[in-house]
């Protein structure tokens, strides 16, 4: 009896052992991966359910977010601050950071759904760093109720039913070299004239209530009527709308400007390849979908197919984004510091 329960005993030792061994393999097996990504932080709670836990889920990763806007998260890569692997960053803020040194290349070949977008999403900034995920249109929002005649144009925020009527945004805003560039449109030159944009601009300052910095400002400004109308990016209308329920917004005859969001790999990383792998699933017809749907980004993935509905409110569709003016943002970095100063001399009253 006594070696019956001493056999009992070994056996019941050896098979807690074994589970034990199977609990520690499995462990080590199911032992996360961190990946850190920096973003601005809006519509967090769709981005973490709809976008991130799939993603997480699939590749046994835990997505570690640092947020806020463009200029603080670039510099805290700029100094070394932060331990991020893959940033969200406007075209804008991208080239700076290009500039500086701060993005790993990219591997191409690890990004299949490349195929899938639209032509100027791809490489918008060069081949050797990351695609634009997402395109918002910057164009005029206005106010029917408050002006005389409907605008279609640029040249409509120089008439003179607009006269202490609207706003532009501040040339140190990501949108406010677009500014520039739109007054020398505007000037009738057939290319970029810096003399010719400073010279238009001037004679548009009578009509501008206040510069924005942030879309905020423009809003408040709209709903309070201290505003009929300005430049904005389209992806806020909806805001306005809320605010003003007929506001229109509307690209100009002569065509919006693209506004590019990218996504790049940071410097030193060591997680280029699962970032890549992230990189690539953002491009994906799946997340380009929901973040549609749900008007949160409008989808680059030409894949992705909505409804009227659907696309209102969104930069959606070949044609339109084909009708978008884009940006040398390696010209704009070069000649921004000149710009704010001569702004600032000849602008600001």
């Amino acid at each position: 009896m006594k070696k019956l329960v001493s056999a009992v005993a070994a056996s019941s030792f050896l098979l807690l052992a074994a589970c034990s061994s199977d609990d520690a393999s499995n462990g080590s097996k199911e032992k996360k991966e961190k990946l850190v990504v920096s973003t601005w932080g809006f519509n967090e709670d769709f981005f973490r359910s709809e976008i991130y836990a799939p993603f997480e889920k699939e590749n046994n990763v835990e997505i570690v977010l640092d947020t806020g806007n463009n200029a603080d998260r670039l510099n805290k890569v700029r100094q070394g601050n932060s331990d991020v692997d893959v940033i969200f960053l406007s075209d804008y803020y991208a080239q700076q950071g290009i500039e500086d040194n701060l993005f790993e290349t990219i591997d191409r070949s690890k990004l299949s759904n490349l195929d899938n977008i639209y032509e100027v999403a791809k490489a918008p900034l060069g081949e050797e760093y990351g695609p634009a995920y997402t395109i918002a249109q910057f164009g005029i929002a206005y106010n029917p109720d408050e002006v005389t005649n409907p605008i279609t144009s640029w040249k409509d925020l120089w008439s003179d039913d607009l006269k202490g009527k609207i706003t532009i945004p501040s040339i140190t805003s990501t949108t406010g070299p677009m500014i520039v560039d739109t007054a020398s449109l505007v000037s009738g030159e057939p290319t970029f004239n810096e003399d010719k944009a400073f010279e238009q601009l001037k004679s548009l300052m009578p009509s501008v209530v206040k510069e924005y910095g942030q879309t905020s400002e423009y809003v408040n400004m709209f709903a309070q009527g201290e505003i009929a109308a300005g430049p904005i990016m389209e992806m806020y209308f909806a805001d306005l709308q809320e605010a003003v329920p007929n506001a229109e917004f509307v690209t100009p005859a002569e065509g919006g400007y693209a506004v590019m969001n990218t996504i790049n790999v940071v410097k030193d990383t060591d997680q280029k390849e699962l970032s890549e792998k992230f990189i690539n699933y953002i491009l994906g017809k799946d997340a380009q979908e929901k973040s549609a749907k749900n008007k949160v980004d409008s989808p680059v993935n030409t894949e992705v197919v909505l409804t009227e509905e659907e696309a209102k409110g969104l930069t959606y569709g070949e044609d339109v984004i084909a009708s978008l003016h884009t940006l040398d943002m390696k010209f704009i970095n070069d000649n921004l510091k000149g710009w704010i100063d001569r702004w600032n001399r000849e602008l600001v009253q």
